[in-house]
């Protein structure tokens, strides 16, 4: 009998086919648009969006200037809850308090834990 190959998948990849399959079940609607987290190895992005417009409300990251002021860096568990906090006050101003949490693929651990922690404790519910 011959050997089976089994091709592994990247990282990015698998990352990527867990968060399609979590996106079957998570839509954000105008009503509970979802809160989408992205993690690279130096910063956090959080962005809250409306699927059926297909836009974008409102957007935080440990790149933007009024983050950056209160970070060291971007890449831990810090500059997490200061970009959770900060997506949350925004989506406070601009009347949204109801939201839909995507972990976007990623453990629910971690700076994706507490990111989460930090916006729920600054007034959004999910």
């Amino acid at each position: 009998m011959g050997t089976v190959s089994v091709r592994k998948l990247s990282r990015k990849a698998h990352r990527s086919r867990i968060h399609l399959r979590m996106r079957k079940k998570i839509a954000g609607t105008t009503e509970r648009p979802r809160l989408c987290v992205y993690r690279s190895l130096k910063h956090m992005h959080a962005q809250i969006i409306d699927d059926l417009l297909g836009k974008t409300l409102v957007a935080a990251s440990s790149l933007d200037e009024g983050v950056r002021a209160h970070i060291k860096g971007g890449g831990n568990i810090a500059a997490s809850k200061v970009v959770g906090k900060v997506i949350a006050e925004r989506a406070l101003a601009a009347g949204i308090e109801l939201v839909v949490f995507d972990r976007g693929g990623y453990q629910y651990h971690g700076r994706v834990q507490a990111l989460a922690e930090a916006a729920r404790e600054a007034g959004l519910k999910f």
